[in-house]
């Protein structure tokens, strides 16, 4: 798992997508729905790229991710890029190791690793 921190980095993260899917985790440290899916991303069992976005530390790469993927900023919140969008999203305790499993064999394009 690999933490974002600047908006180059976001940038080639999102571009890498175009080619790989990746997992995105913005989290609070202040939260407690955070930690919790924060435990659940970390045994997620993925051959998919897996970086995280602290949101007090990284508030820029956090808006830059929202207004990229024009979706509601949300903490926790996990979003699946492929293809440079975010194709699927979950928040707070939804954030569930089987719902995420599930939702990379639904979602991600079968042709692409996972």
């Amino acid at each position: 798992m690999q933490r974002i921190t600047t908006l180059n980095t976001w940038s080639e993260v999102l571009e890498q997508s175009k080619f790989k899917p990746c997992l995105v985790l913005k989290i609070s440290m202040t939260c407690i729905s955070s930690i919790s899916a924060l435990k659940e991303y970390k045994v997620l069992q993925t051959k998919l790229p897996k970086y995280i976005v602290i949101v007090q530390m990284d508030r820029v790469v956090s808006n830059a991710i929202a207004c990229d993927l024009q979706v509601k900023h949300e903490s926790p919140q996990l979003i699946i890029l492929q293809g440079g969008k975010g194709i699927w999203q979950a928040t707070h305790y939804k954030i569930k190791q089987s719902l995420l499993v599930n939702a990379i064999e639904q979602y991600v394009k079968k042709d692409t690793p996972q």
